[in-house]
């Protein structure tokens, strides 16, 4: 048990970001609610007014080539927190994520954690898609970047950090991590934005993750998935 005069580990929370003007502040709001933190905005190349929100909410900001591995490898590389926390730039953090996170990180057999995720529309094929990914994640101990990603520094520079893929990078860290201790699920929820699924249908997107999931551990080159997943959002 920590002692009263005991000053917490640093966390820090590490946001690739591209083009999230509209999401940015709202997250780093709930950031910013917690204590003994700093905020990492590593961004890839944005158009809009991302980089000038994050600044005038005092983040941090890194200018990286686009990648989320790469940024998000690059925000940790910069980390000052002994415990590191990915998060994707449309989220929004329980209140006192920063405690939760550091109770669990106290566990010594604790390799990694996540949080349990809600899709934020009140649509009941989305609360069917959340509560599928949350028992795969309890199950399985798979969860997936959109829940919110965190660990000790140490360990993040032990796996090499995120292996730098065009896509499926959150999936293959915790698949190295399991075999390094237990991957913690959380029970408070983060939430994330419905936007991925809305603009191409829930029923599509949840398609199109799927197959690229099972060609992946099939053995597919996460380069054509990657193809494979901006074709179907209309990429070029």
């Amino acid at each position: 048990m920590r002692r009263p005069n005991q000053t917490p580990a640093m966390l820090s929370v590490i946001i690739p970001t591209l083009d999230e003007a509209a999401h940015i502040g709202p997250l780093l709001q709930d950031v910013h609610q917690a204590s003994d933190i700093e905020a990492v905005v590593v961004d890839g190349g944005s158009r809009d007014q991302t980089v000038a929100a994050a600044q005038a909410m005092g983040a941090q900001v890194i200018i990286s080539p686009p990648g989320r591995a790469l940024q998000m490898n690059r925000g940790a590389d910069v980390a000052r927190g002994r415990l590191i926390f990915f998060v994707h730039a449309d989220s929004r953090l329980p209140r006192g994520f920063d405690k939760l996170i550091r109770q669990a990180l106290n566990v010594p057999e604790v390799a990694a954690g996540a949080f349990r995720l809600h899709i934020d529309a009140p649509r009941r094929a989305l609360r069917f898609v959340a509560f599928w990914a949350n028992l795969r994640a309890r199950c399985l101990r798979m969860p997936y970047g959109d829940q919110g990603l965190f660990m000790t520094q140490a360990r993040f520079q032990e796996m090499g950090g995120f292996p730098v893929l065009p896509i499926m990078e959150d999936f293959e860290l915790v698949r190295r991590l399991r075999a390094r201790g237990r991957i913690v699920i959380l029970p408070a929820a983060i939430r994330t934005s419905s936007r991925r699924w809305l603009n191409l249908g829930v029923g599509r997107t949840t398609l199109i993750n799927q197959v690229i999931v099972l060609a992946y551990l099939a053995g597919a080159s996460p380069q054509k998935l990657a193809r494979l997943y901006r074709r179907s959002k209309g990429i070029a």
